[in-house]
């Protein structure tokens, strides 16, 4: 028993720590690109950790995952390596995509990440092609589908979700319902109360979960991921969460939402609830949960480092990656 306890306590720990480097990599980012030293666009998910680990936690890690473009969370939350995260944002080789893929476009293959994608919904049938291949292999494997409230209005969300039920492809559709799709809130733009309910027109279970309990959403999506396993198709989860920043970094916009509306939400910021929940289950002390979170700084810290000394890629690997080599264009000059 007290072997299973000490398991279990490790687990929750786990699941606040992953939450913590989710939090701070995405606040050390903003303040890079602030300073200019992340160039182009990049959206945050301060606030919406719980989703990304309950979600991540609750699948095998040699399981795949798709993303979309606020999705530097996912890859932490399965386990990825911090240094290669934030060379990749700083357009480092070292980066998981060489430098070449930027905060919008991370894929991590060694932890199952397939790719994410600026393109609002487009990584929903890529989702569905994983789950194709996992299903004509018989490797015993589920993908994992993270998209927006916005993405949940587009036609390939329901040709995806169409197929992989057709077809009983073992996909987990998690969708993060952070109320607002830019500035065009849910309540206006879909027809449904719930984006869960969008399962029944494809004969799927639907559930919507507390976003901000890390534990809800990790007991619904390891339900639905079991059930994927056992050949019994895919799942629509839903999670109510919601996003703290802008759109993206430096974005600013007309007055969409209060502030009361935003301050309501922060009442129930998911890792406050979990760090709390875990004292008051003597699981561990305030002053140990406040190392760790030292521990966490010091590993975004570290990774920042490892950006700065990494290097630009060289130009010769631009076509570096292509289906197809243009060596002929080679030996031309560039400019």
């Amino acid at each position: 028993m007290a072997v299973e306890v000490q398991a279990e306590r490790a687990t929750y720990v786990e699941m606040l720590r992953r939450m913590l480097a989710i939090r701070t990599f995405e606040q050390k980012a903003e303040e890079l690109l602030n300073r200019g030293e992340i160039l182009g666009s990049m959206h945050s998910s301060i606030g919406q950790e719980a989703v990304c680990v309950g979600g991540c936690m609750a699948v095998r890690p040699d399981d795949y995952m798709t993303g979309h473009h606020r999705s530097h969370g996912h890859p932490i939350a399965k386990g990825a390596d911090l240094k290669r995260l934030m060379a990749e944002l700083l357009g480092r080789v070292t980066g998981v995509c060489h430098g070449k893929g930027g905060s919008m476009h991370l894929a991590d293959f060694s932890v199952g990440s397939l790719g994410e994608a600026a393109i609002v919904g487009s990584s929903l049938p890529i989702a569905a092609g994983a789950g194709l291949a996992i299903k004509l292999s018989g490797s015993g494997k589920v993908c994992l589908a993270f998209f927006g409230d916005g993405a949940s209005n587009t036609g390939i969300f329901h040709e995806a979700l169409n197929l992989a039920s057709i077809w009983k492809l073992p996909v987990v559709f998690l969708c993060e319902n952070n109320q607002y799709a830019i500035t065009t809130s849910i309540k206006i733009s879909s027809a449904v109360q719930q984006i869960a309910h969008r399962a029944s027109a494809y004969a799927m279970p639907g559930q919507v979960v507390d976003g901000q309990d890390v534990l809800a959403v990790h007991a619904a999506v390891r339900a639905a991921a079991d059930r994927a396993r056992a050949g019994e198709g895919p799942t629509l989860v839903e999670a109510m969460t919601y996003r703290y920043g802008e759109h993206s970094t430096r974005l600013r916009l007309p007055l969409y939402r209060s502030a009361e509306e935003v301050e309501a939400w922060k009442q129930r910021d998911p890792i406050v609830l979990f760090r709390g929940w875990i004292v008051e289950r003597g699981l561990a002390t305030a002053d140990e949960l406040a190392h760790l979170e030292d521990a966490v700084k010091a590993d975004v810290e570290a990774a920042v480092e490892f950006a700065h000394q990494s290097p630009y890629p060289d130009l010769d690997s631009l076509w570096d990656d292509m289906y197809a080599d243009p060596s002929p264009w080679r030996e031309r000059p560039i400019g």
